[in-house]
């Protein structure tokens, strides 16, 4: 449309869509916009006199105008940007709560296993693209740092910085200045990171396990209700442990007061003689329904199908046993348990290396050895060693795991995958299989994404056989897959647990049988058998081994006590005697992780009955 010759205001036909925040021209459609040239010459001359706002209310009022041109909390902008995730109903209906209702300051305390890390991650993401958040700090014990940053990058694209990665150890200030952080707790706690984190200002704060900070004597608990923040998500699937004050505590991170004092909560909702017996239940009810949400399995659509484990124990080649014992001898003399940097030149990290990279395979520790040999820091004596073991490994006859492999795999005709810790038995394995007659598609992490996809396809279609590194199935749903082998078996528990869900997960509709190859004298078979006849790992809910393993009154992480353990044993006899103590260790861990989900069971199911 033409203005008006005589008109001291024009318009135009333009739409506005709240969803672009921006103006576009559309036919058909008209939007007057009007244009006042006195007025806008007003601002002129006053600009040119220096009369003119901050920058900063320029940025607050566009901010605004963002925020009244996005869709109500109704309308979740992130589903149109996720990946590889379909959000279950109960998903959706708790961050349209969350939202809308809890103002971003809530307490999810779904069971285990459904699915809080998606939920946490949709409410950021709303918060983000709608200019209401920037920066994020995510607080996780540390065995969950390096899981919340992959499905925070696979499932939301969003890149966060670890507290543990270079970039960020080396900057001076490095808790203002990056915008997305993820570090554990205690690493946050400490001394010399404590004054630079409060001094940060986060615009969300995340605490998964939130069960740690169920004492507000601790430092953890104090760092958290000091922490500067505008929402605040607290994950845990057990809130209350030993009295109804647990409870208390967490709430009152979230909103100081909602509870009021904790004299006043005990004497208004704790029966006197019985910590774990609310009283006035009505009256609490409605307080923490107005601060959290908990969806129980039995309720909602979640996993149904079963896992079945098998062990499929093997011995070595002569070749390889021999090998395996003179590397390990060879580890042994140069690993010190609890130490964390060299002994003779040697550092501690790469003996572990080597001694996980044998029990995958010979192609997995030759590249490690010869690397070695080639370092001129190393004295001459140990380089000599280093190239001799290397050779003797380039000589080493026979492939036990990979011949019962085949075996296991002419015994049924569906899809596998197989998972192992290393790129070089990923790649000779896919190799072995080929020349074997059998269909293979490839995963790595040395992968670009397309290349990844075009072999997921192929997987899903043609290739029978997935033979895959952890790195390079992150974020890859799978589920059309009911059948996995471990072709050898990570140290850290939570990274079998992690294989395991790329298939038994949601949208699994078959039982999930999993396969184990475990050589008999490697310490891979020993972690298996603790794991297995101990606490059952393999029939365990998603989630729960972590809840276990966080019980273990240990400083040391798994993978390190198992180590340690290997390393001190005198004898076959000691060997077995460390091991049945840490496995008794891991049989009350599990009896405590459970009597505590029953209490929660019982106290939530009082405090949250159904709609």
């Amino acid at each position: 449309m033409e203005s008006p010759e005589n008109s001291t205001e024009s318009s135009w036909n333009v739409l506005t869509t709240p969803e672009h925040s921006r103006l576009e021209i559309v036919p058909g459609v008209v939007v007057q916009v009007n244009f006042s040239p006195a007025e806008d010459q007003v601002i002129l001359d006053q600009m040119a006199q220096g009369k003119h706002g901050r920058a900063s209310d320029l940025y607050l009022r566009r901010q605004a105008l963002a925020v009244s041109l996005s869709p109500g909390f109704d309308t979740l902008l992130s589903l149109k940007v996720v990946r590889g995730i379909e959000p279950l109903d109960y998903q959706l209906a708790t961050v349209r709560h969350v939202l809308k209702n809890l103002r971003g300051r809530a307490l999810l305390c779904d069971e285990v296993g459904m699915g809080k890390t998606i939920e946490a991650g949709l409410i950021l993401m709303e918060y983000l693209m709608r200019g209401l958040v920037r920066r994020v700090l995510v607080l996780t014990p540390p065995s969950l740092v390096e899981q919340w940053q992959e499905e925070m990058q696979t499932k939301f694209n969003l890149d966060f910085i670890s507290y543990d990665n270079q970039a960020f150890k080396s900057h001076p200030h490095p808790w203002t200045e990056f915008p997305r952080i993820i570090a554990s707790l205690d690493t946050a706690k400490r001394e010399t990171h404590r004054d630079e984190v409060l001094a940060a200002e986060f615009d969300m704060v995340i605490v998964d396990e939130a069960h740690h900070l169920k004492n507000r004597r601790t430092q953890a608990y104090r760092l958290v209700s000091q922490l500067k923040k505008k929402y605040i998500l607290l994950l845990t699937a057990t809130p209350v442990e030993n009295d109804l004050e647990e409870l208390f505590n967490l709430i009152t991170l979230l909103q100081p007061g909602q509870l009021e004092t904790a004299a006043s909560f005990k004497r208004k909702y704790v029966t006197r003689g019985d910590p774990l017996k609310p009283k006035n239940t009505d009256d609490l009810k409605r307080l923490v329904r107005e601060v959290m949400v908990r969806n129980r399995r039995s309720e909602t659509s979640a996993i149904r199908s079963r896992r079945r484990a098998d062990i499929i124990e093997l011995s070595l080649s002569d070749d390889e046993m021999a090998f395996y014992n003179r590397l390990s001898s060879f580890v042994r003399g140069y690993y010190t348990p609890g130490l964390t940097g060299m002994k003779d030149g040697v550092n501690q990290f790469i003996l572990r290396t080597l001694q996980r990279e044998i029990g995958s395979s010979i192609e997995a520790v030759i590249p490690t050895l010869e690397k070695m040999a080639e370092n001129q820091v190393y004295p001459e004596v140990l380089r000599r060693v280093l190239i001799t073991l290397a050779s003797q490994a380039r000589e080493v006859k026979g492939r036990a795991k990979a011949e019962i492999l085949l075996k296991l795999l002419r015994q049924f005709d569906e899809k596998v995958i197989i998972f192992t810790c290393y790129l070089e038995t990923q790649a000779f394995l896919a190799r072995w299989l080929r020349e074997n007659g059998f269909s293979v598609a490839e995963l790595h992490g040395k992968m670009r994404r397309q290349e990844k996809e075009e072999q997921v396809r192929l997987f899903a279609s043609d290739a029978r056989i997935l033979v895959s590194t952890e790195t390079g199935s992150e974020g890859r749903n799978l589920q059309f897959c009911s059948h996995l082998v471990n072709y050898d078996l990570p140290w850290n528990p939570m990274r079998i647990e992690q294989r395991i869900g790329r298939i038994h997960r949601l949208g699994q509709e078959r039982d999930v049988r999993i396969y184990n190859l475990s050589a008999a004298g490697t310490v891979e078979a020993y972690i298996l058998e603790l794991l297995d006849a101990k606490i059952n790992m393999f029939q365990l809910v998603v989630g729960e081994l972590d809840m276990i393993l966080g019980n273990l009154d240990q400083k040391k992480d798994f993978e390190e006590l198992v180590m340690d353990i290997w390393a001190q044993a005198t004898d076959e006899t000691d060997l077995r005697q460390r091991l049945d103590h840490l496995g008794e260790q891991l049989i009350e861990a599990k009896k405590h992780y459970q009597a505590v989900k029953e209490l929660d069971e019982r106290l939530l199911g009082e405090l949250l009955p159904d709609e």
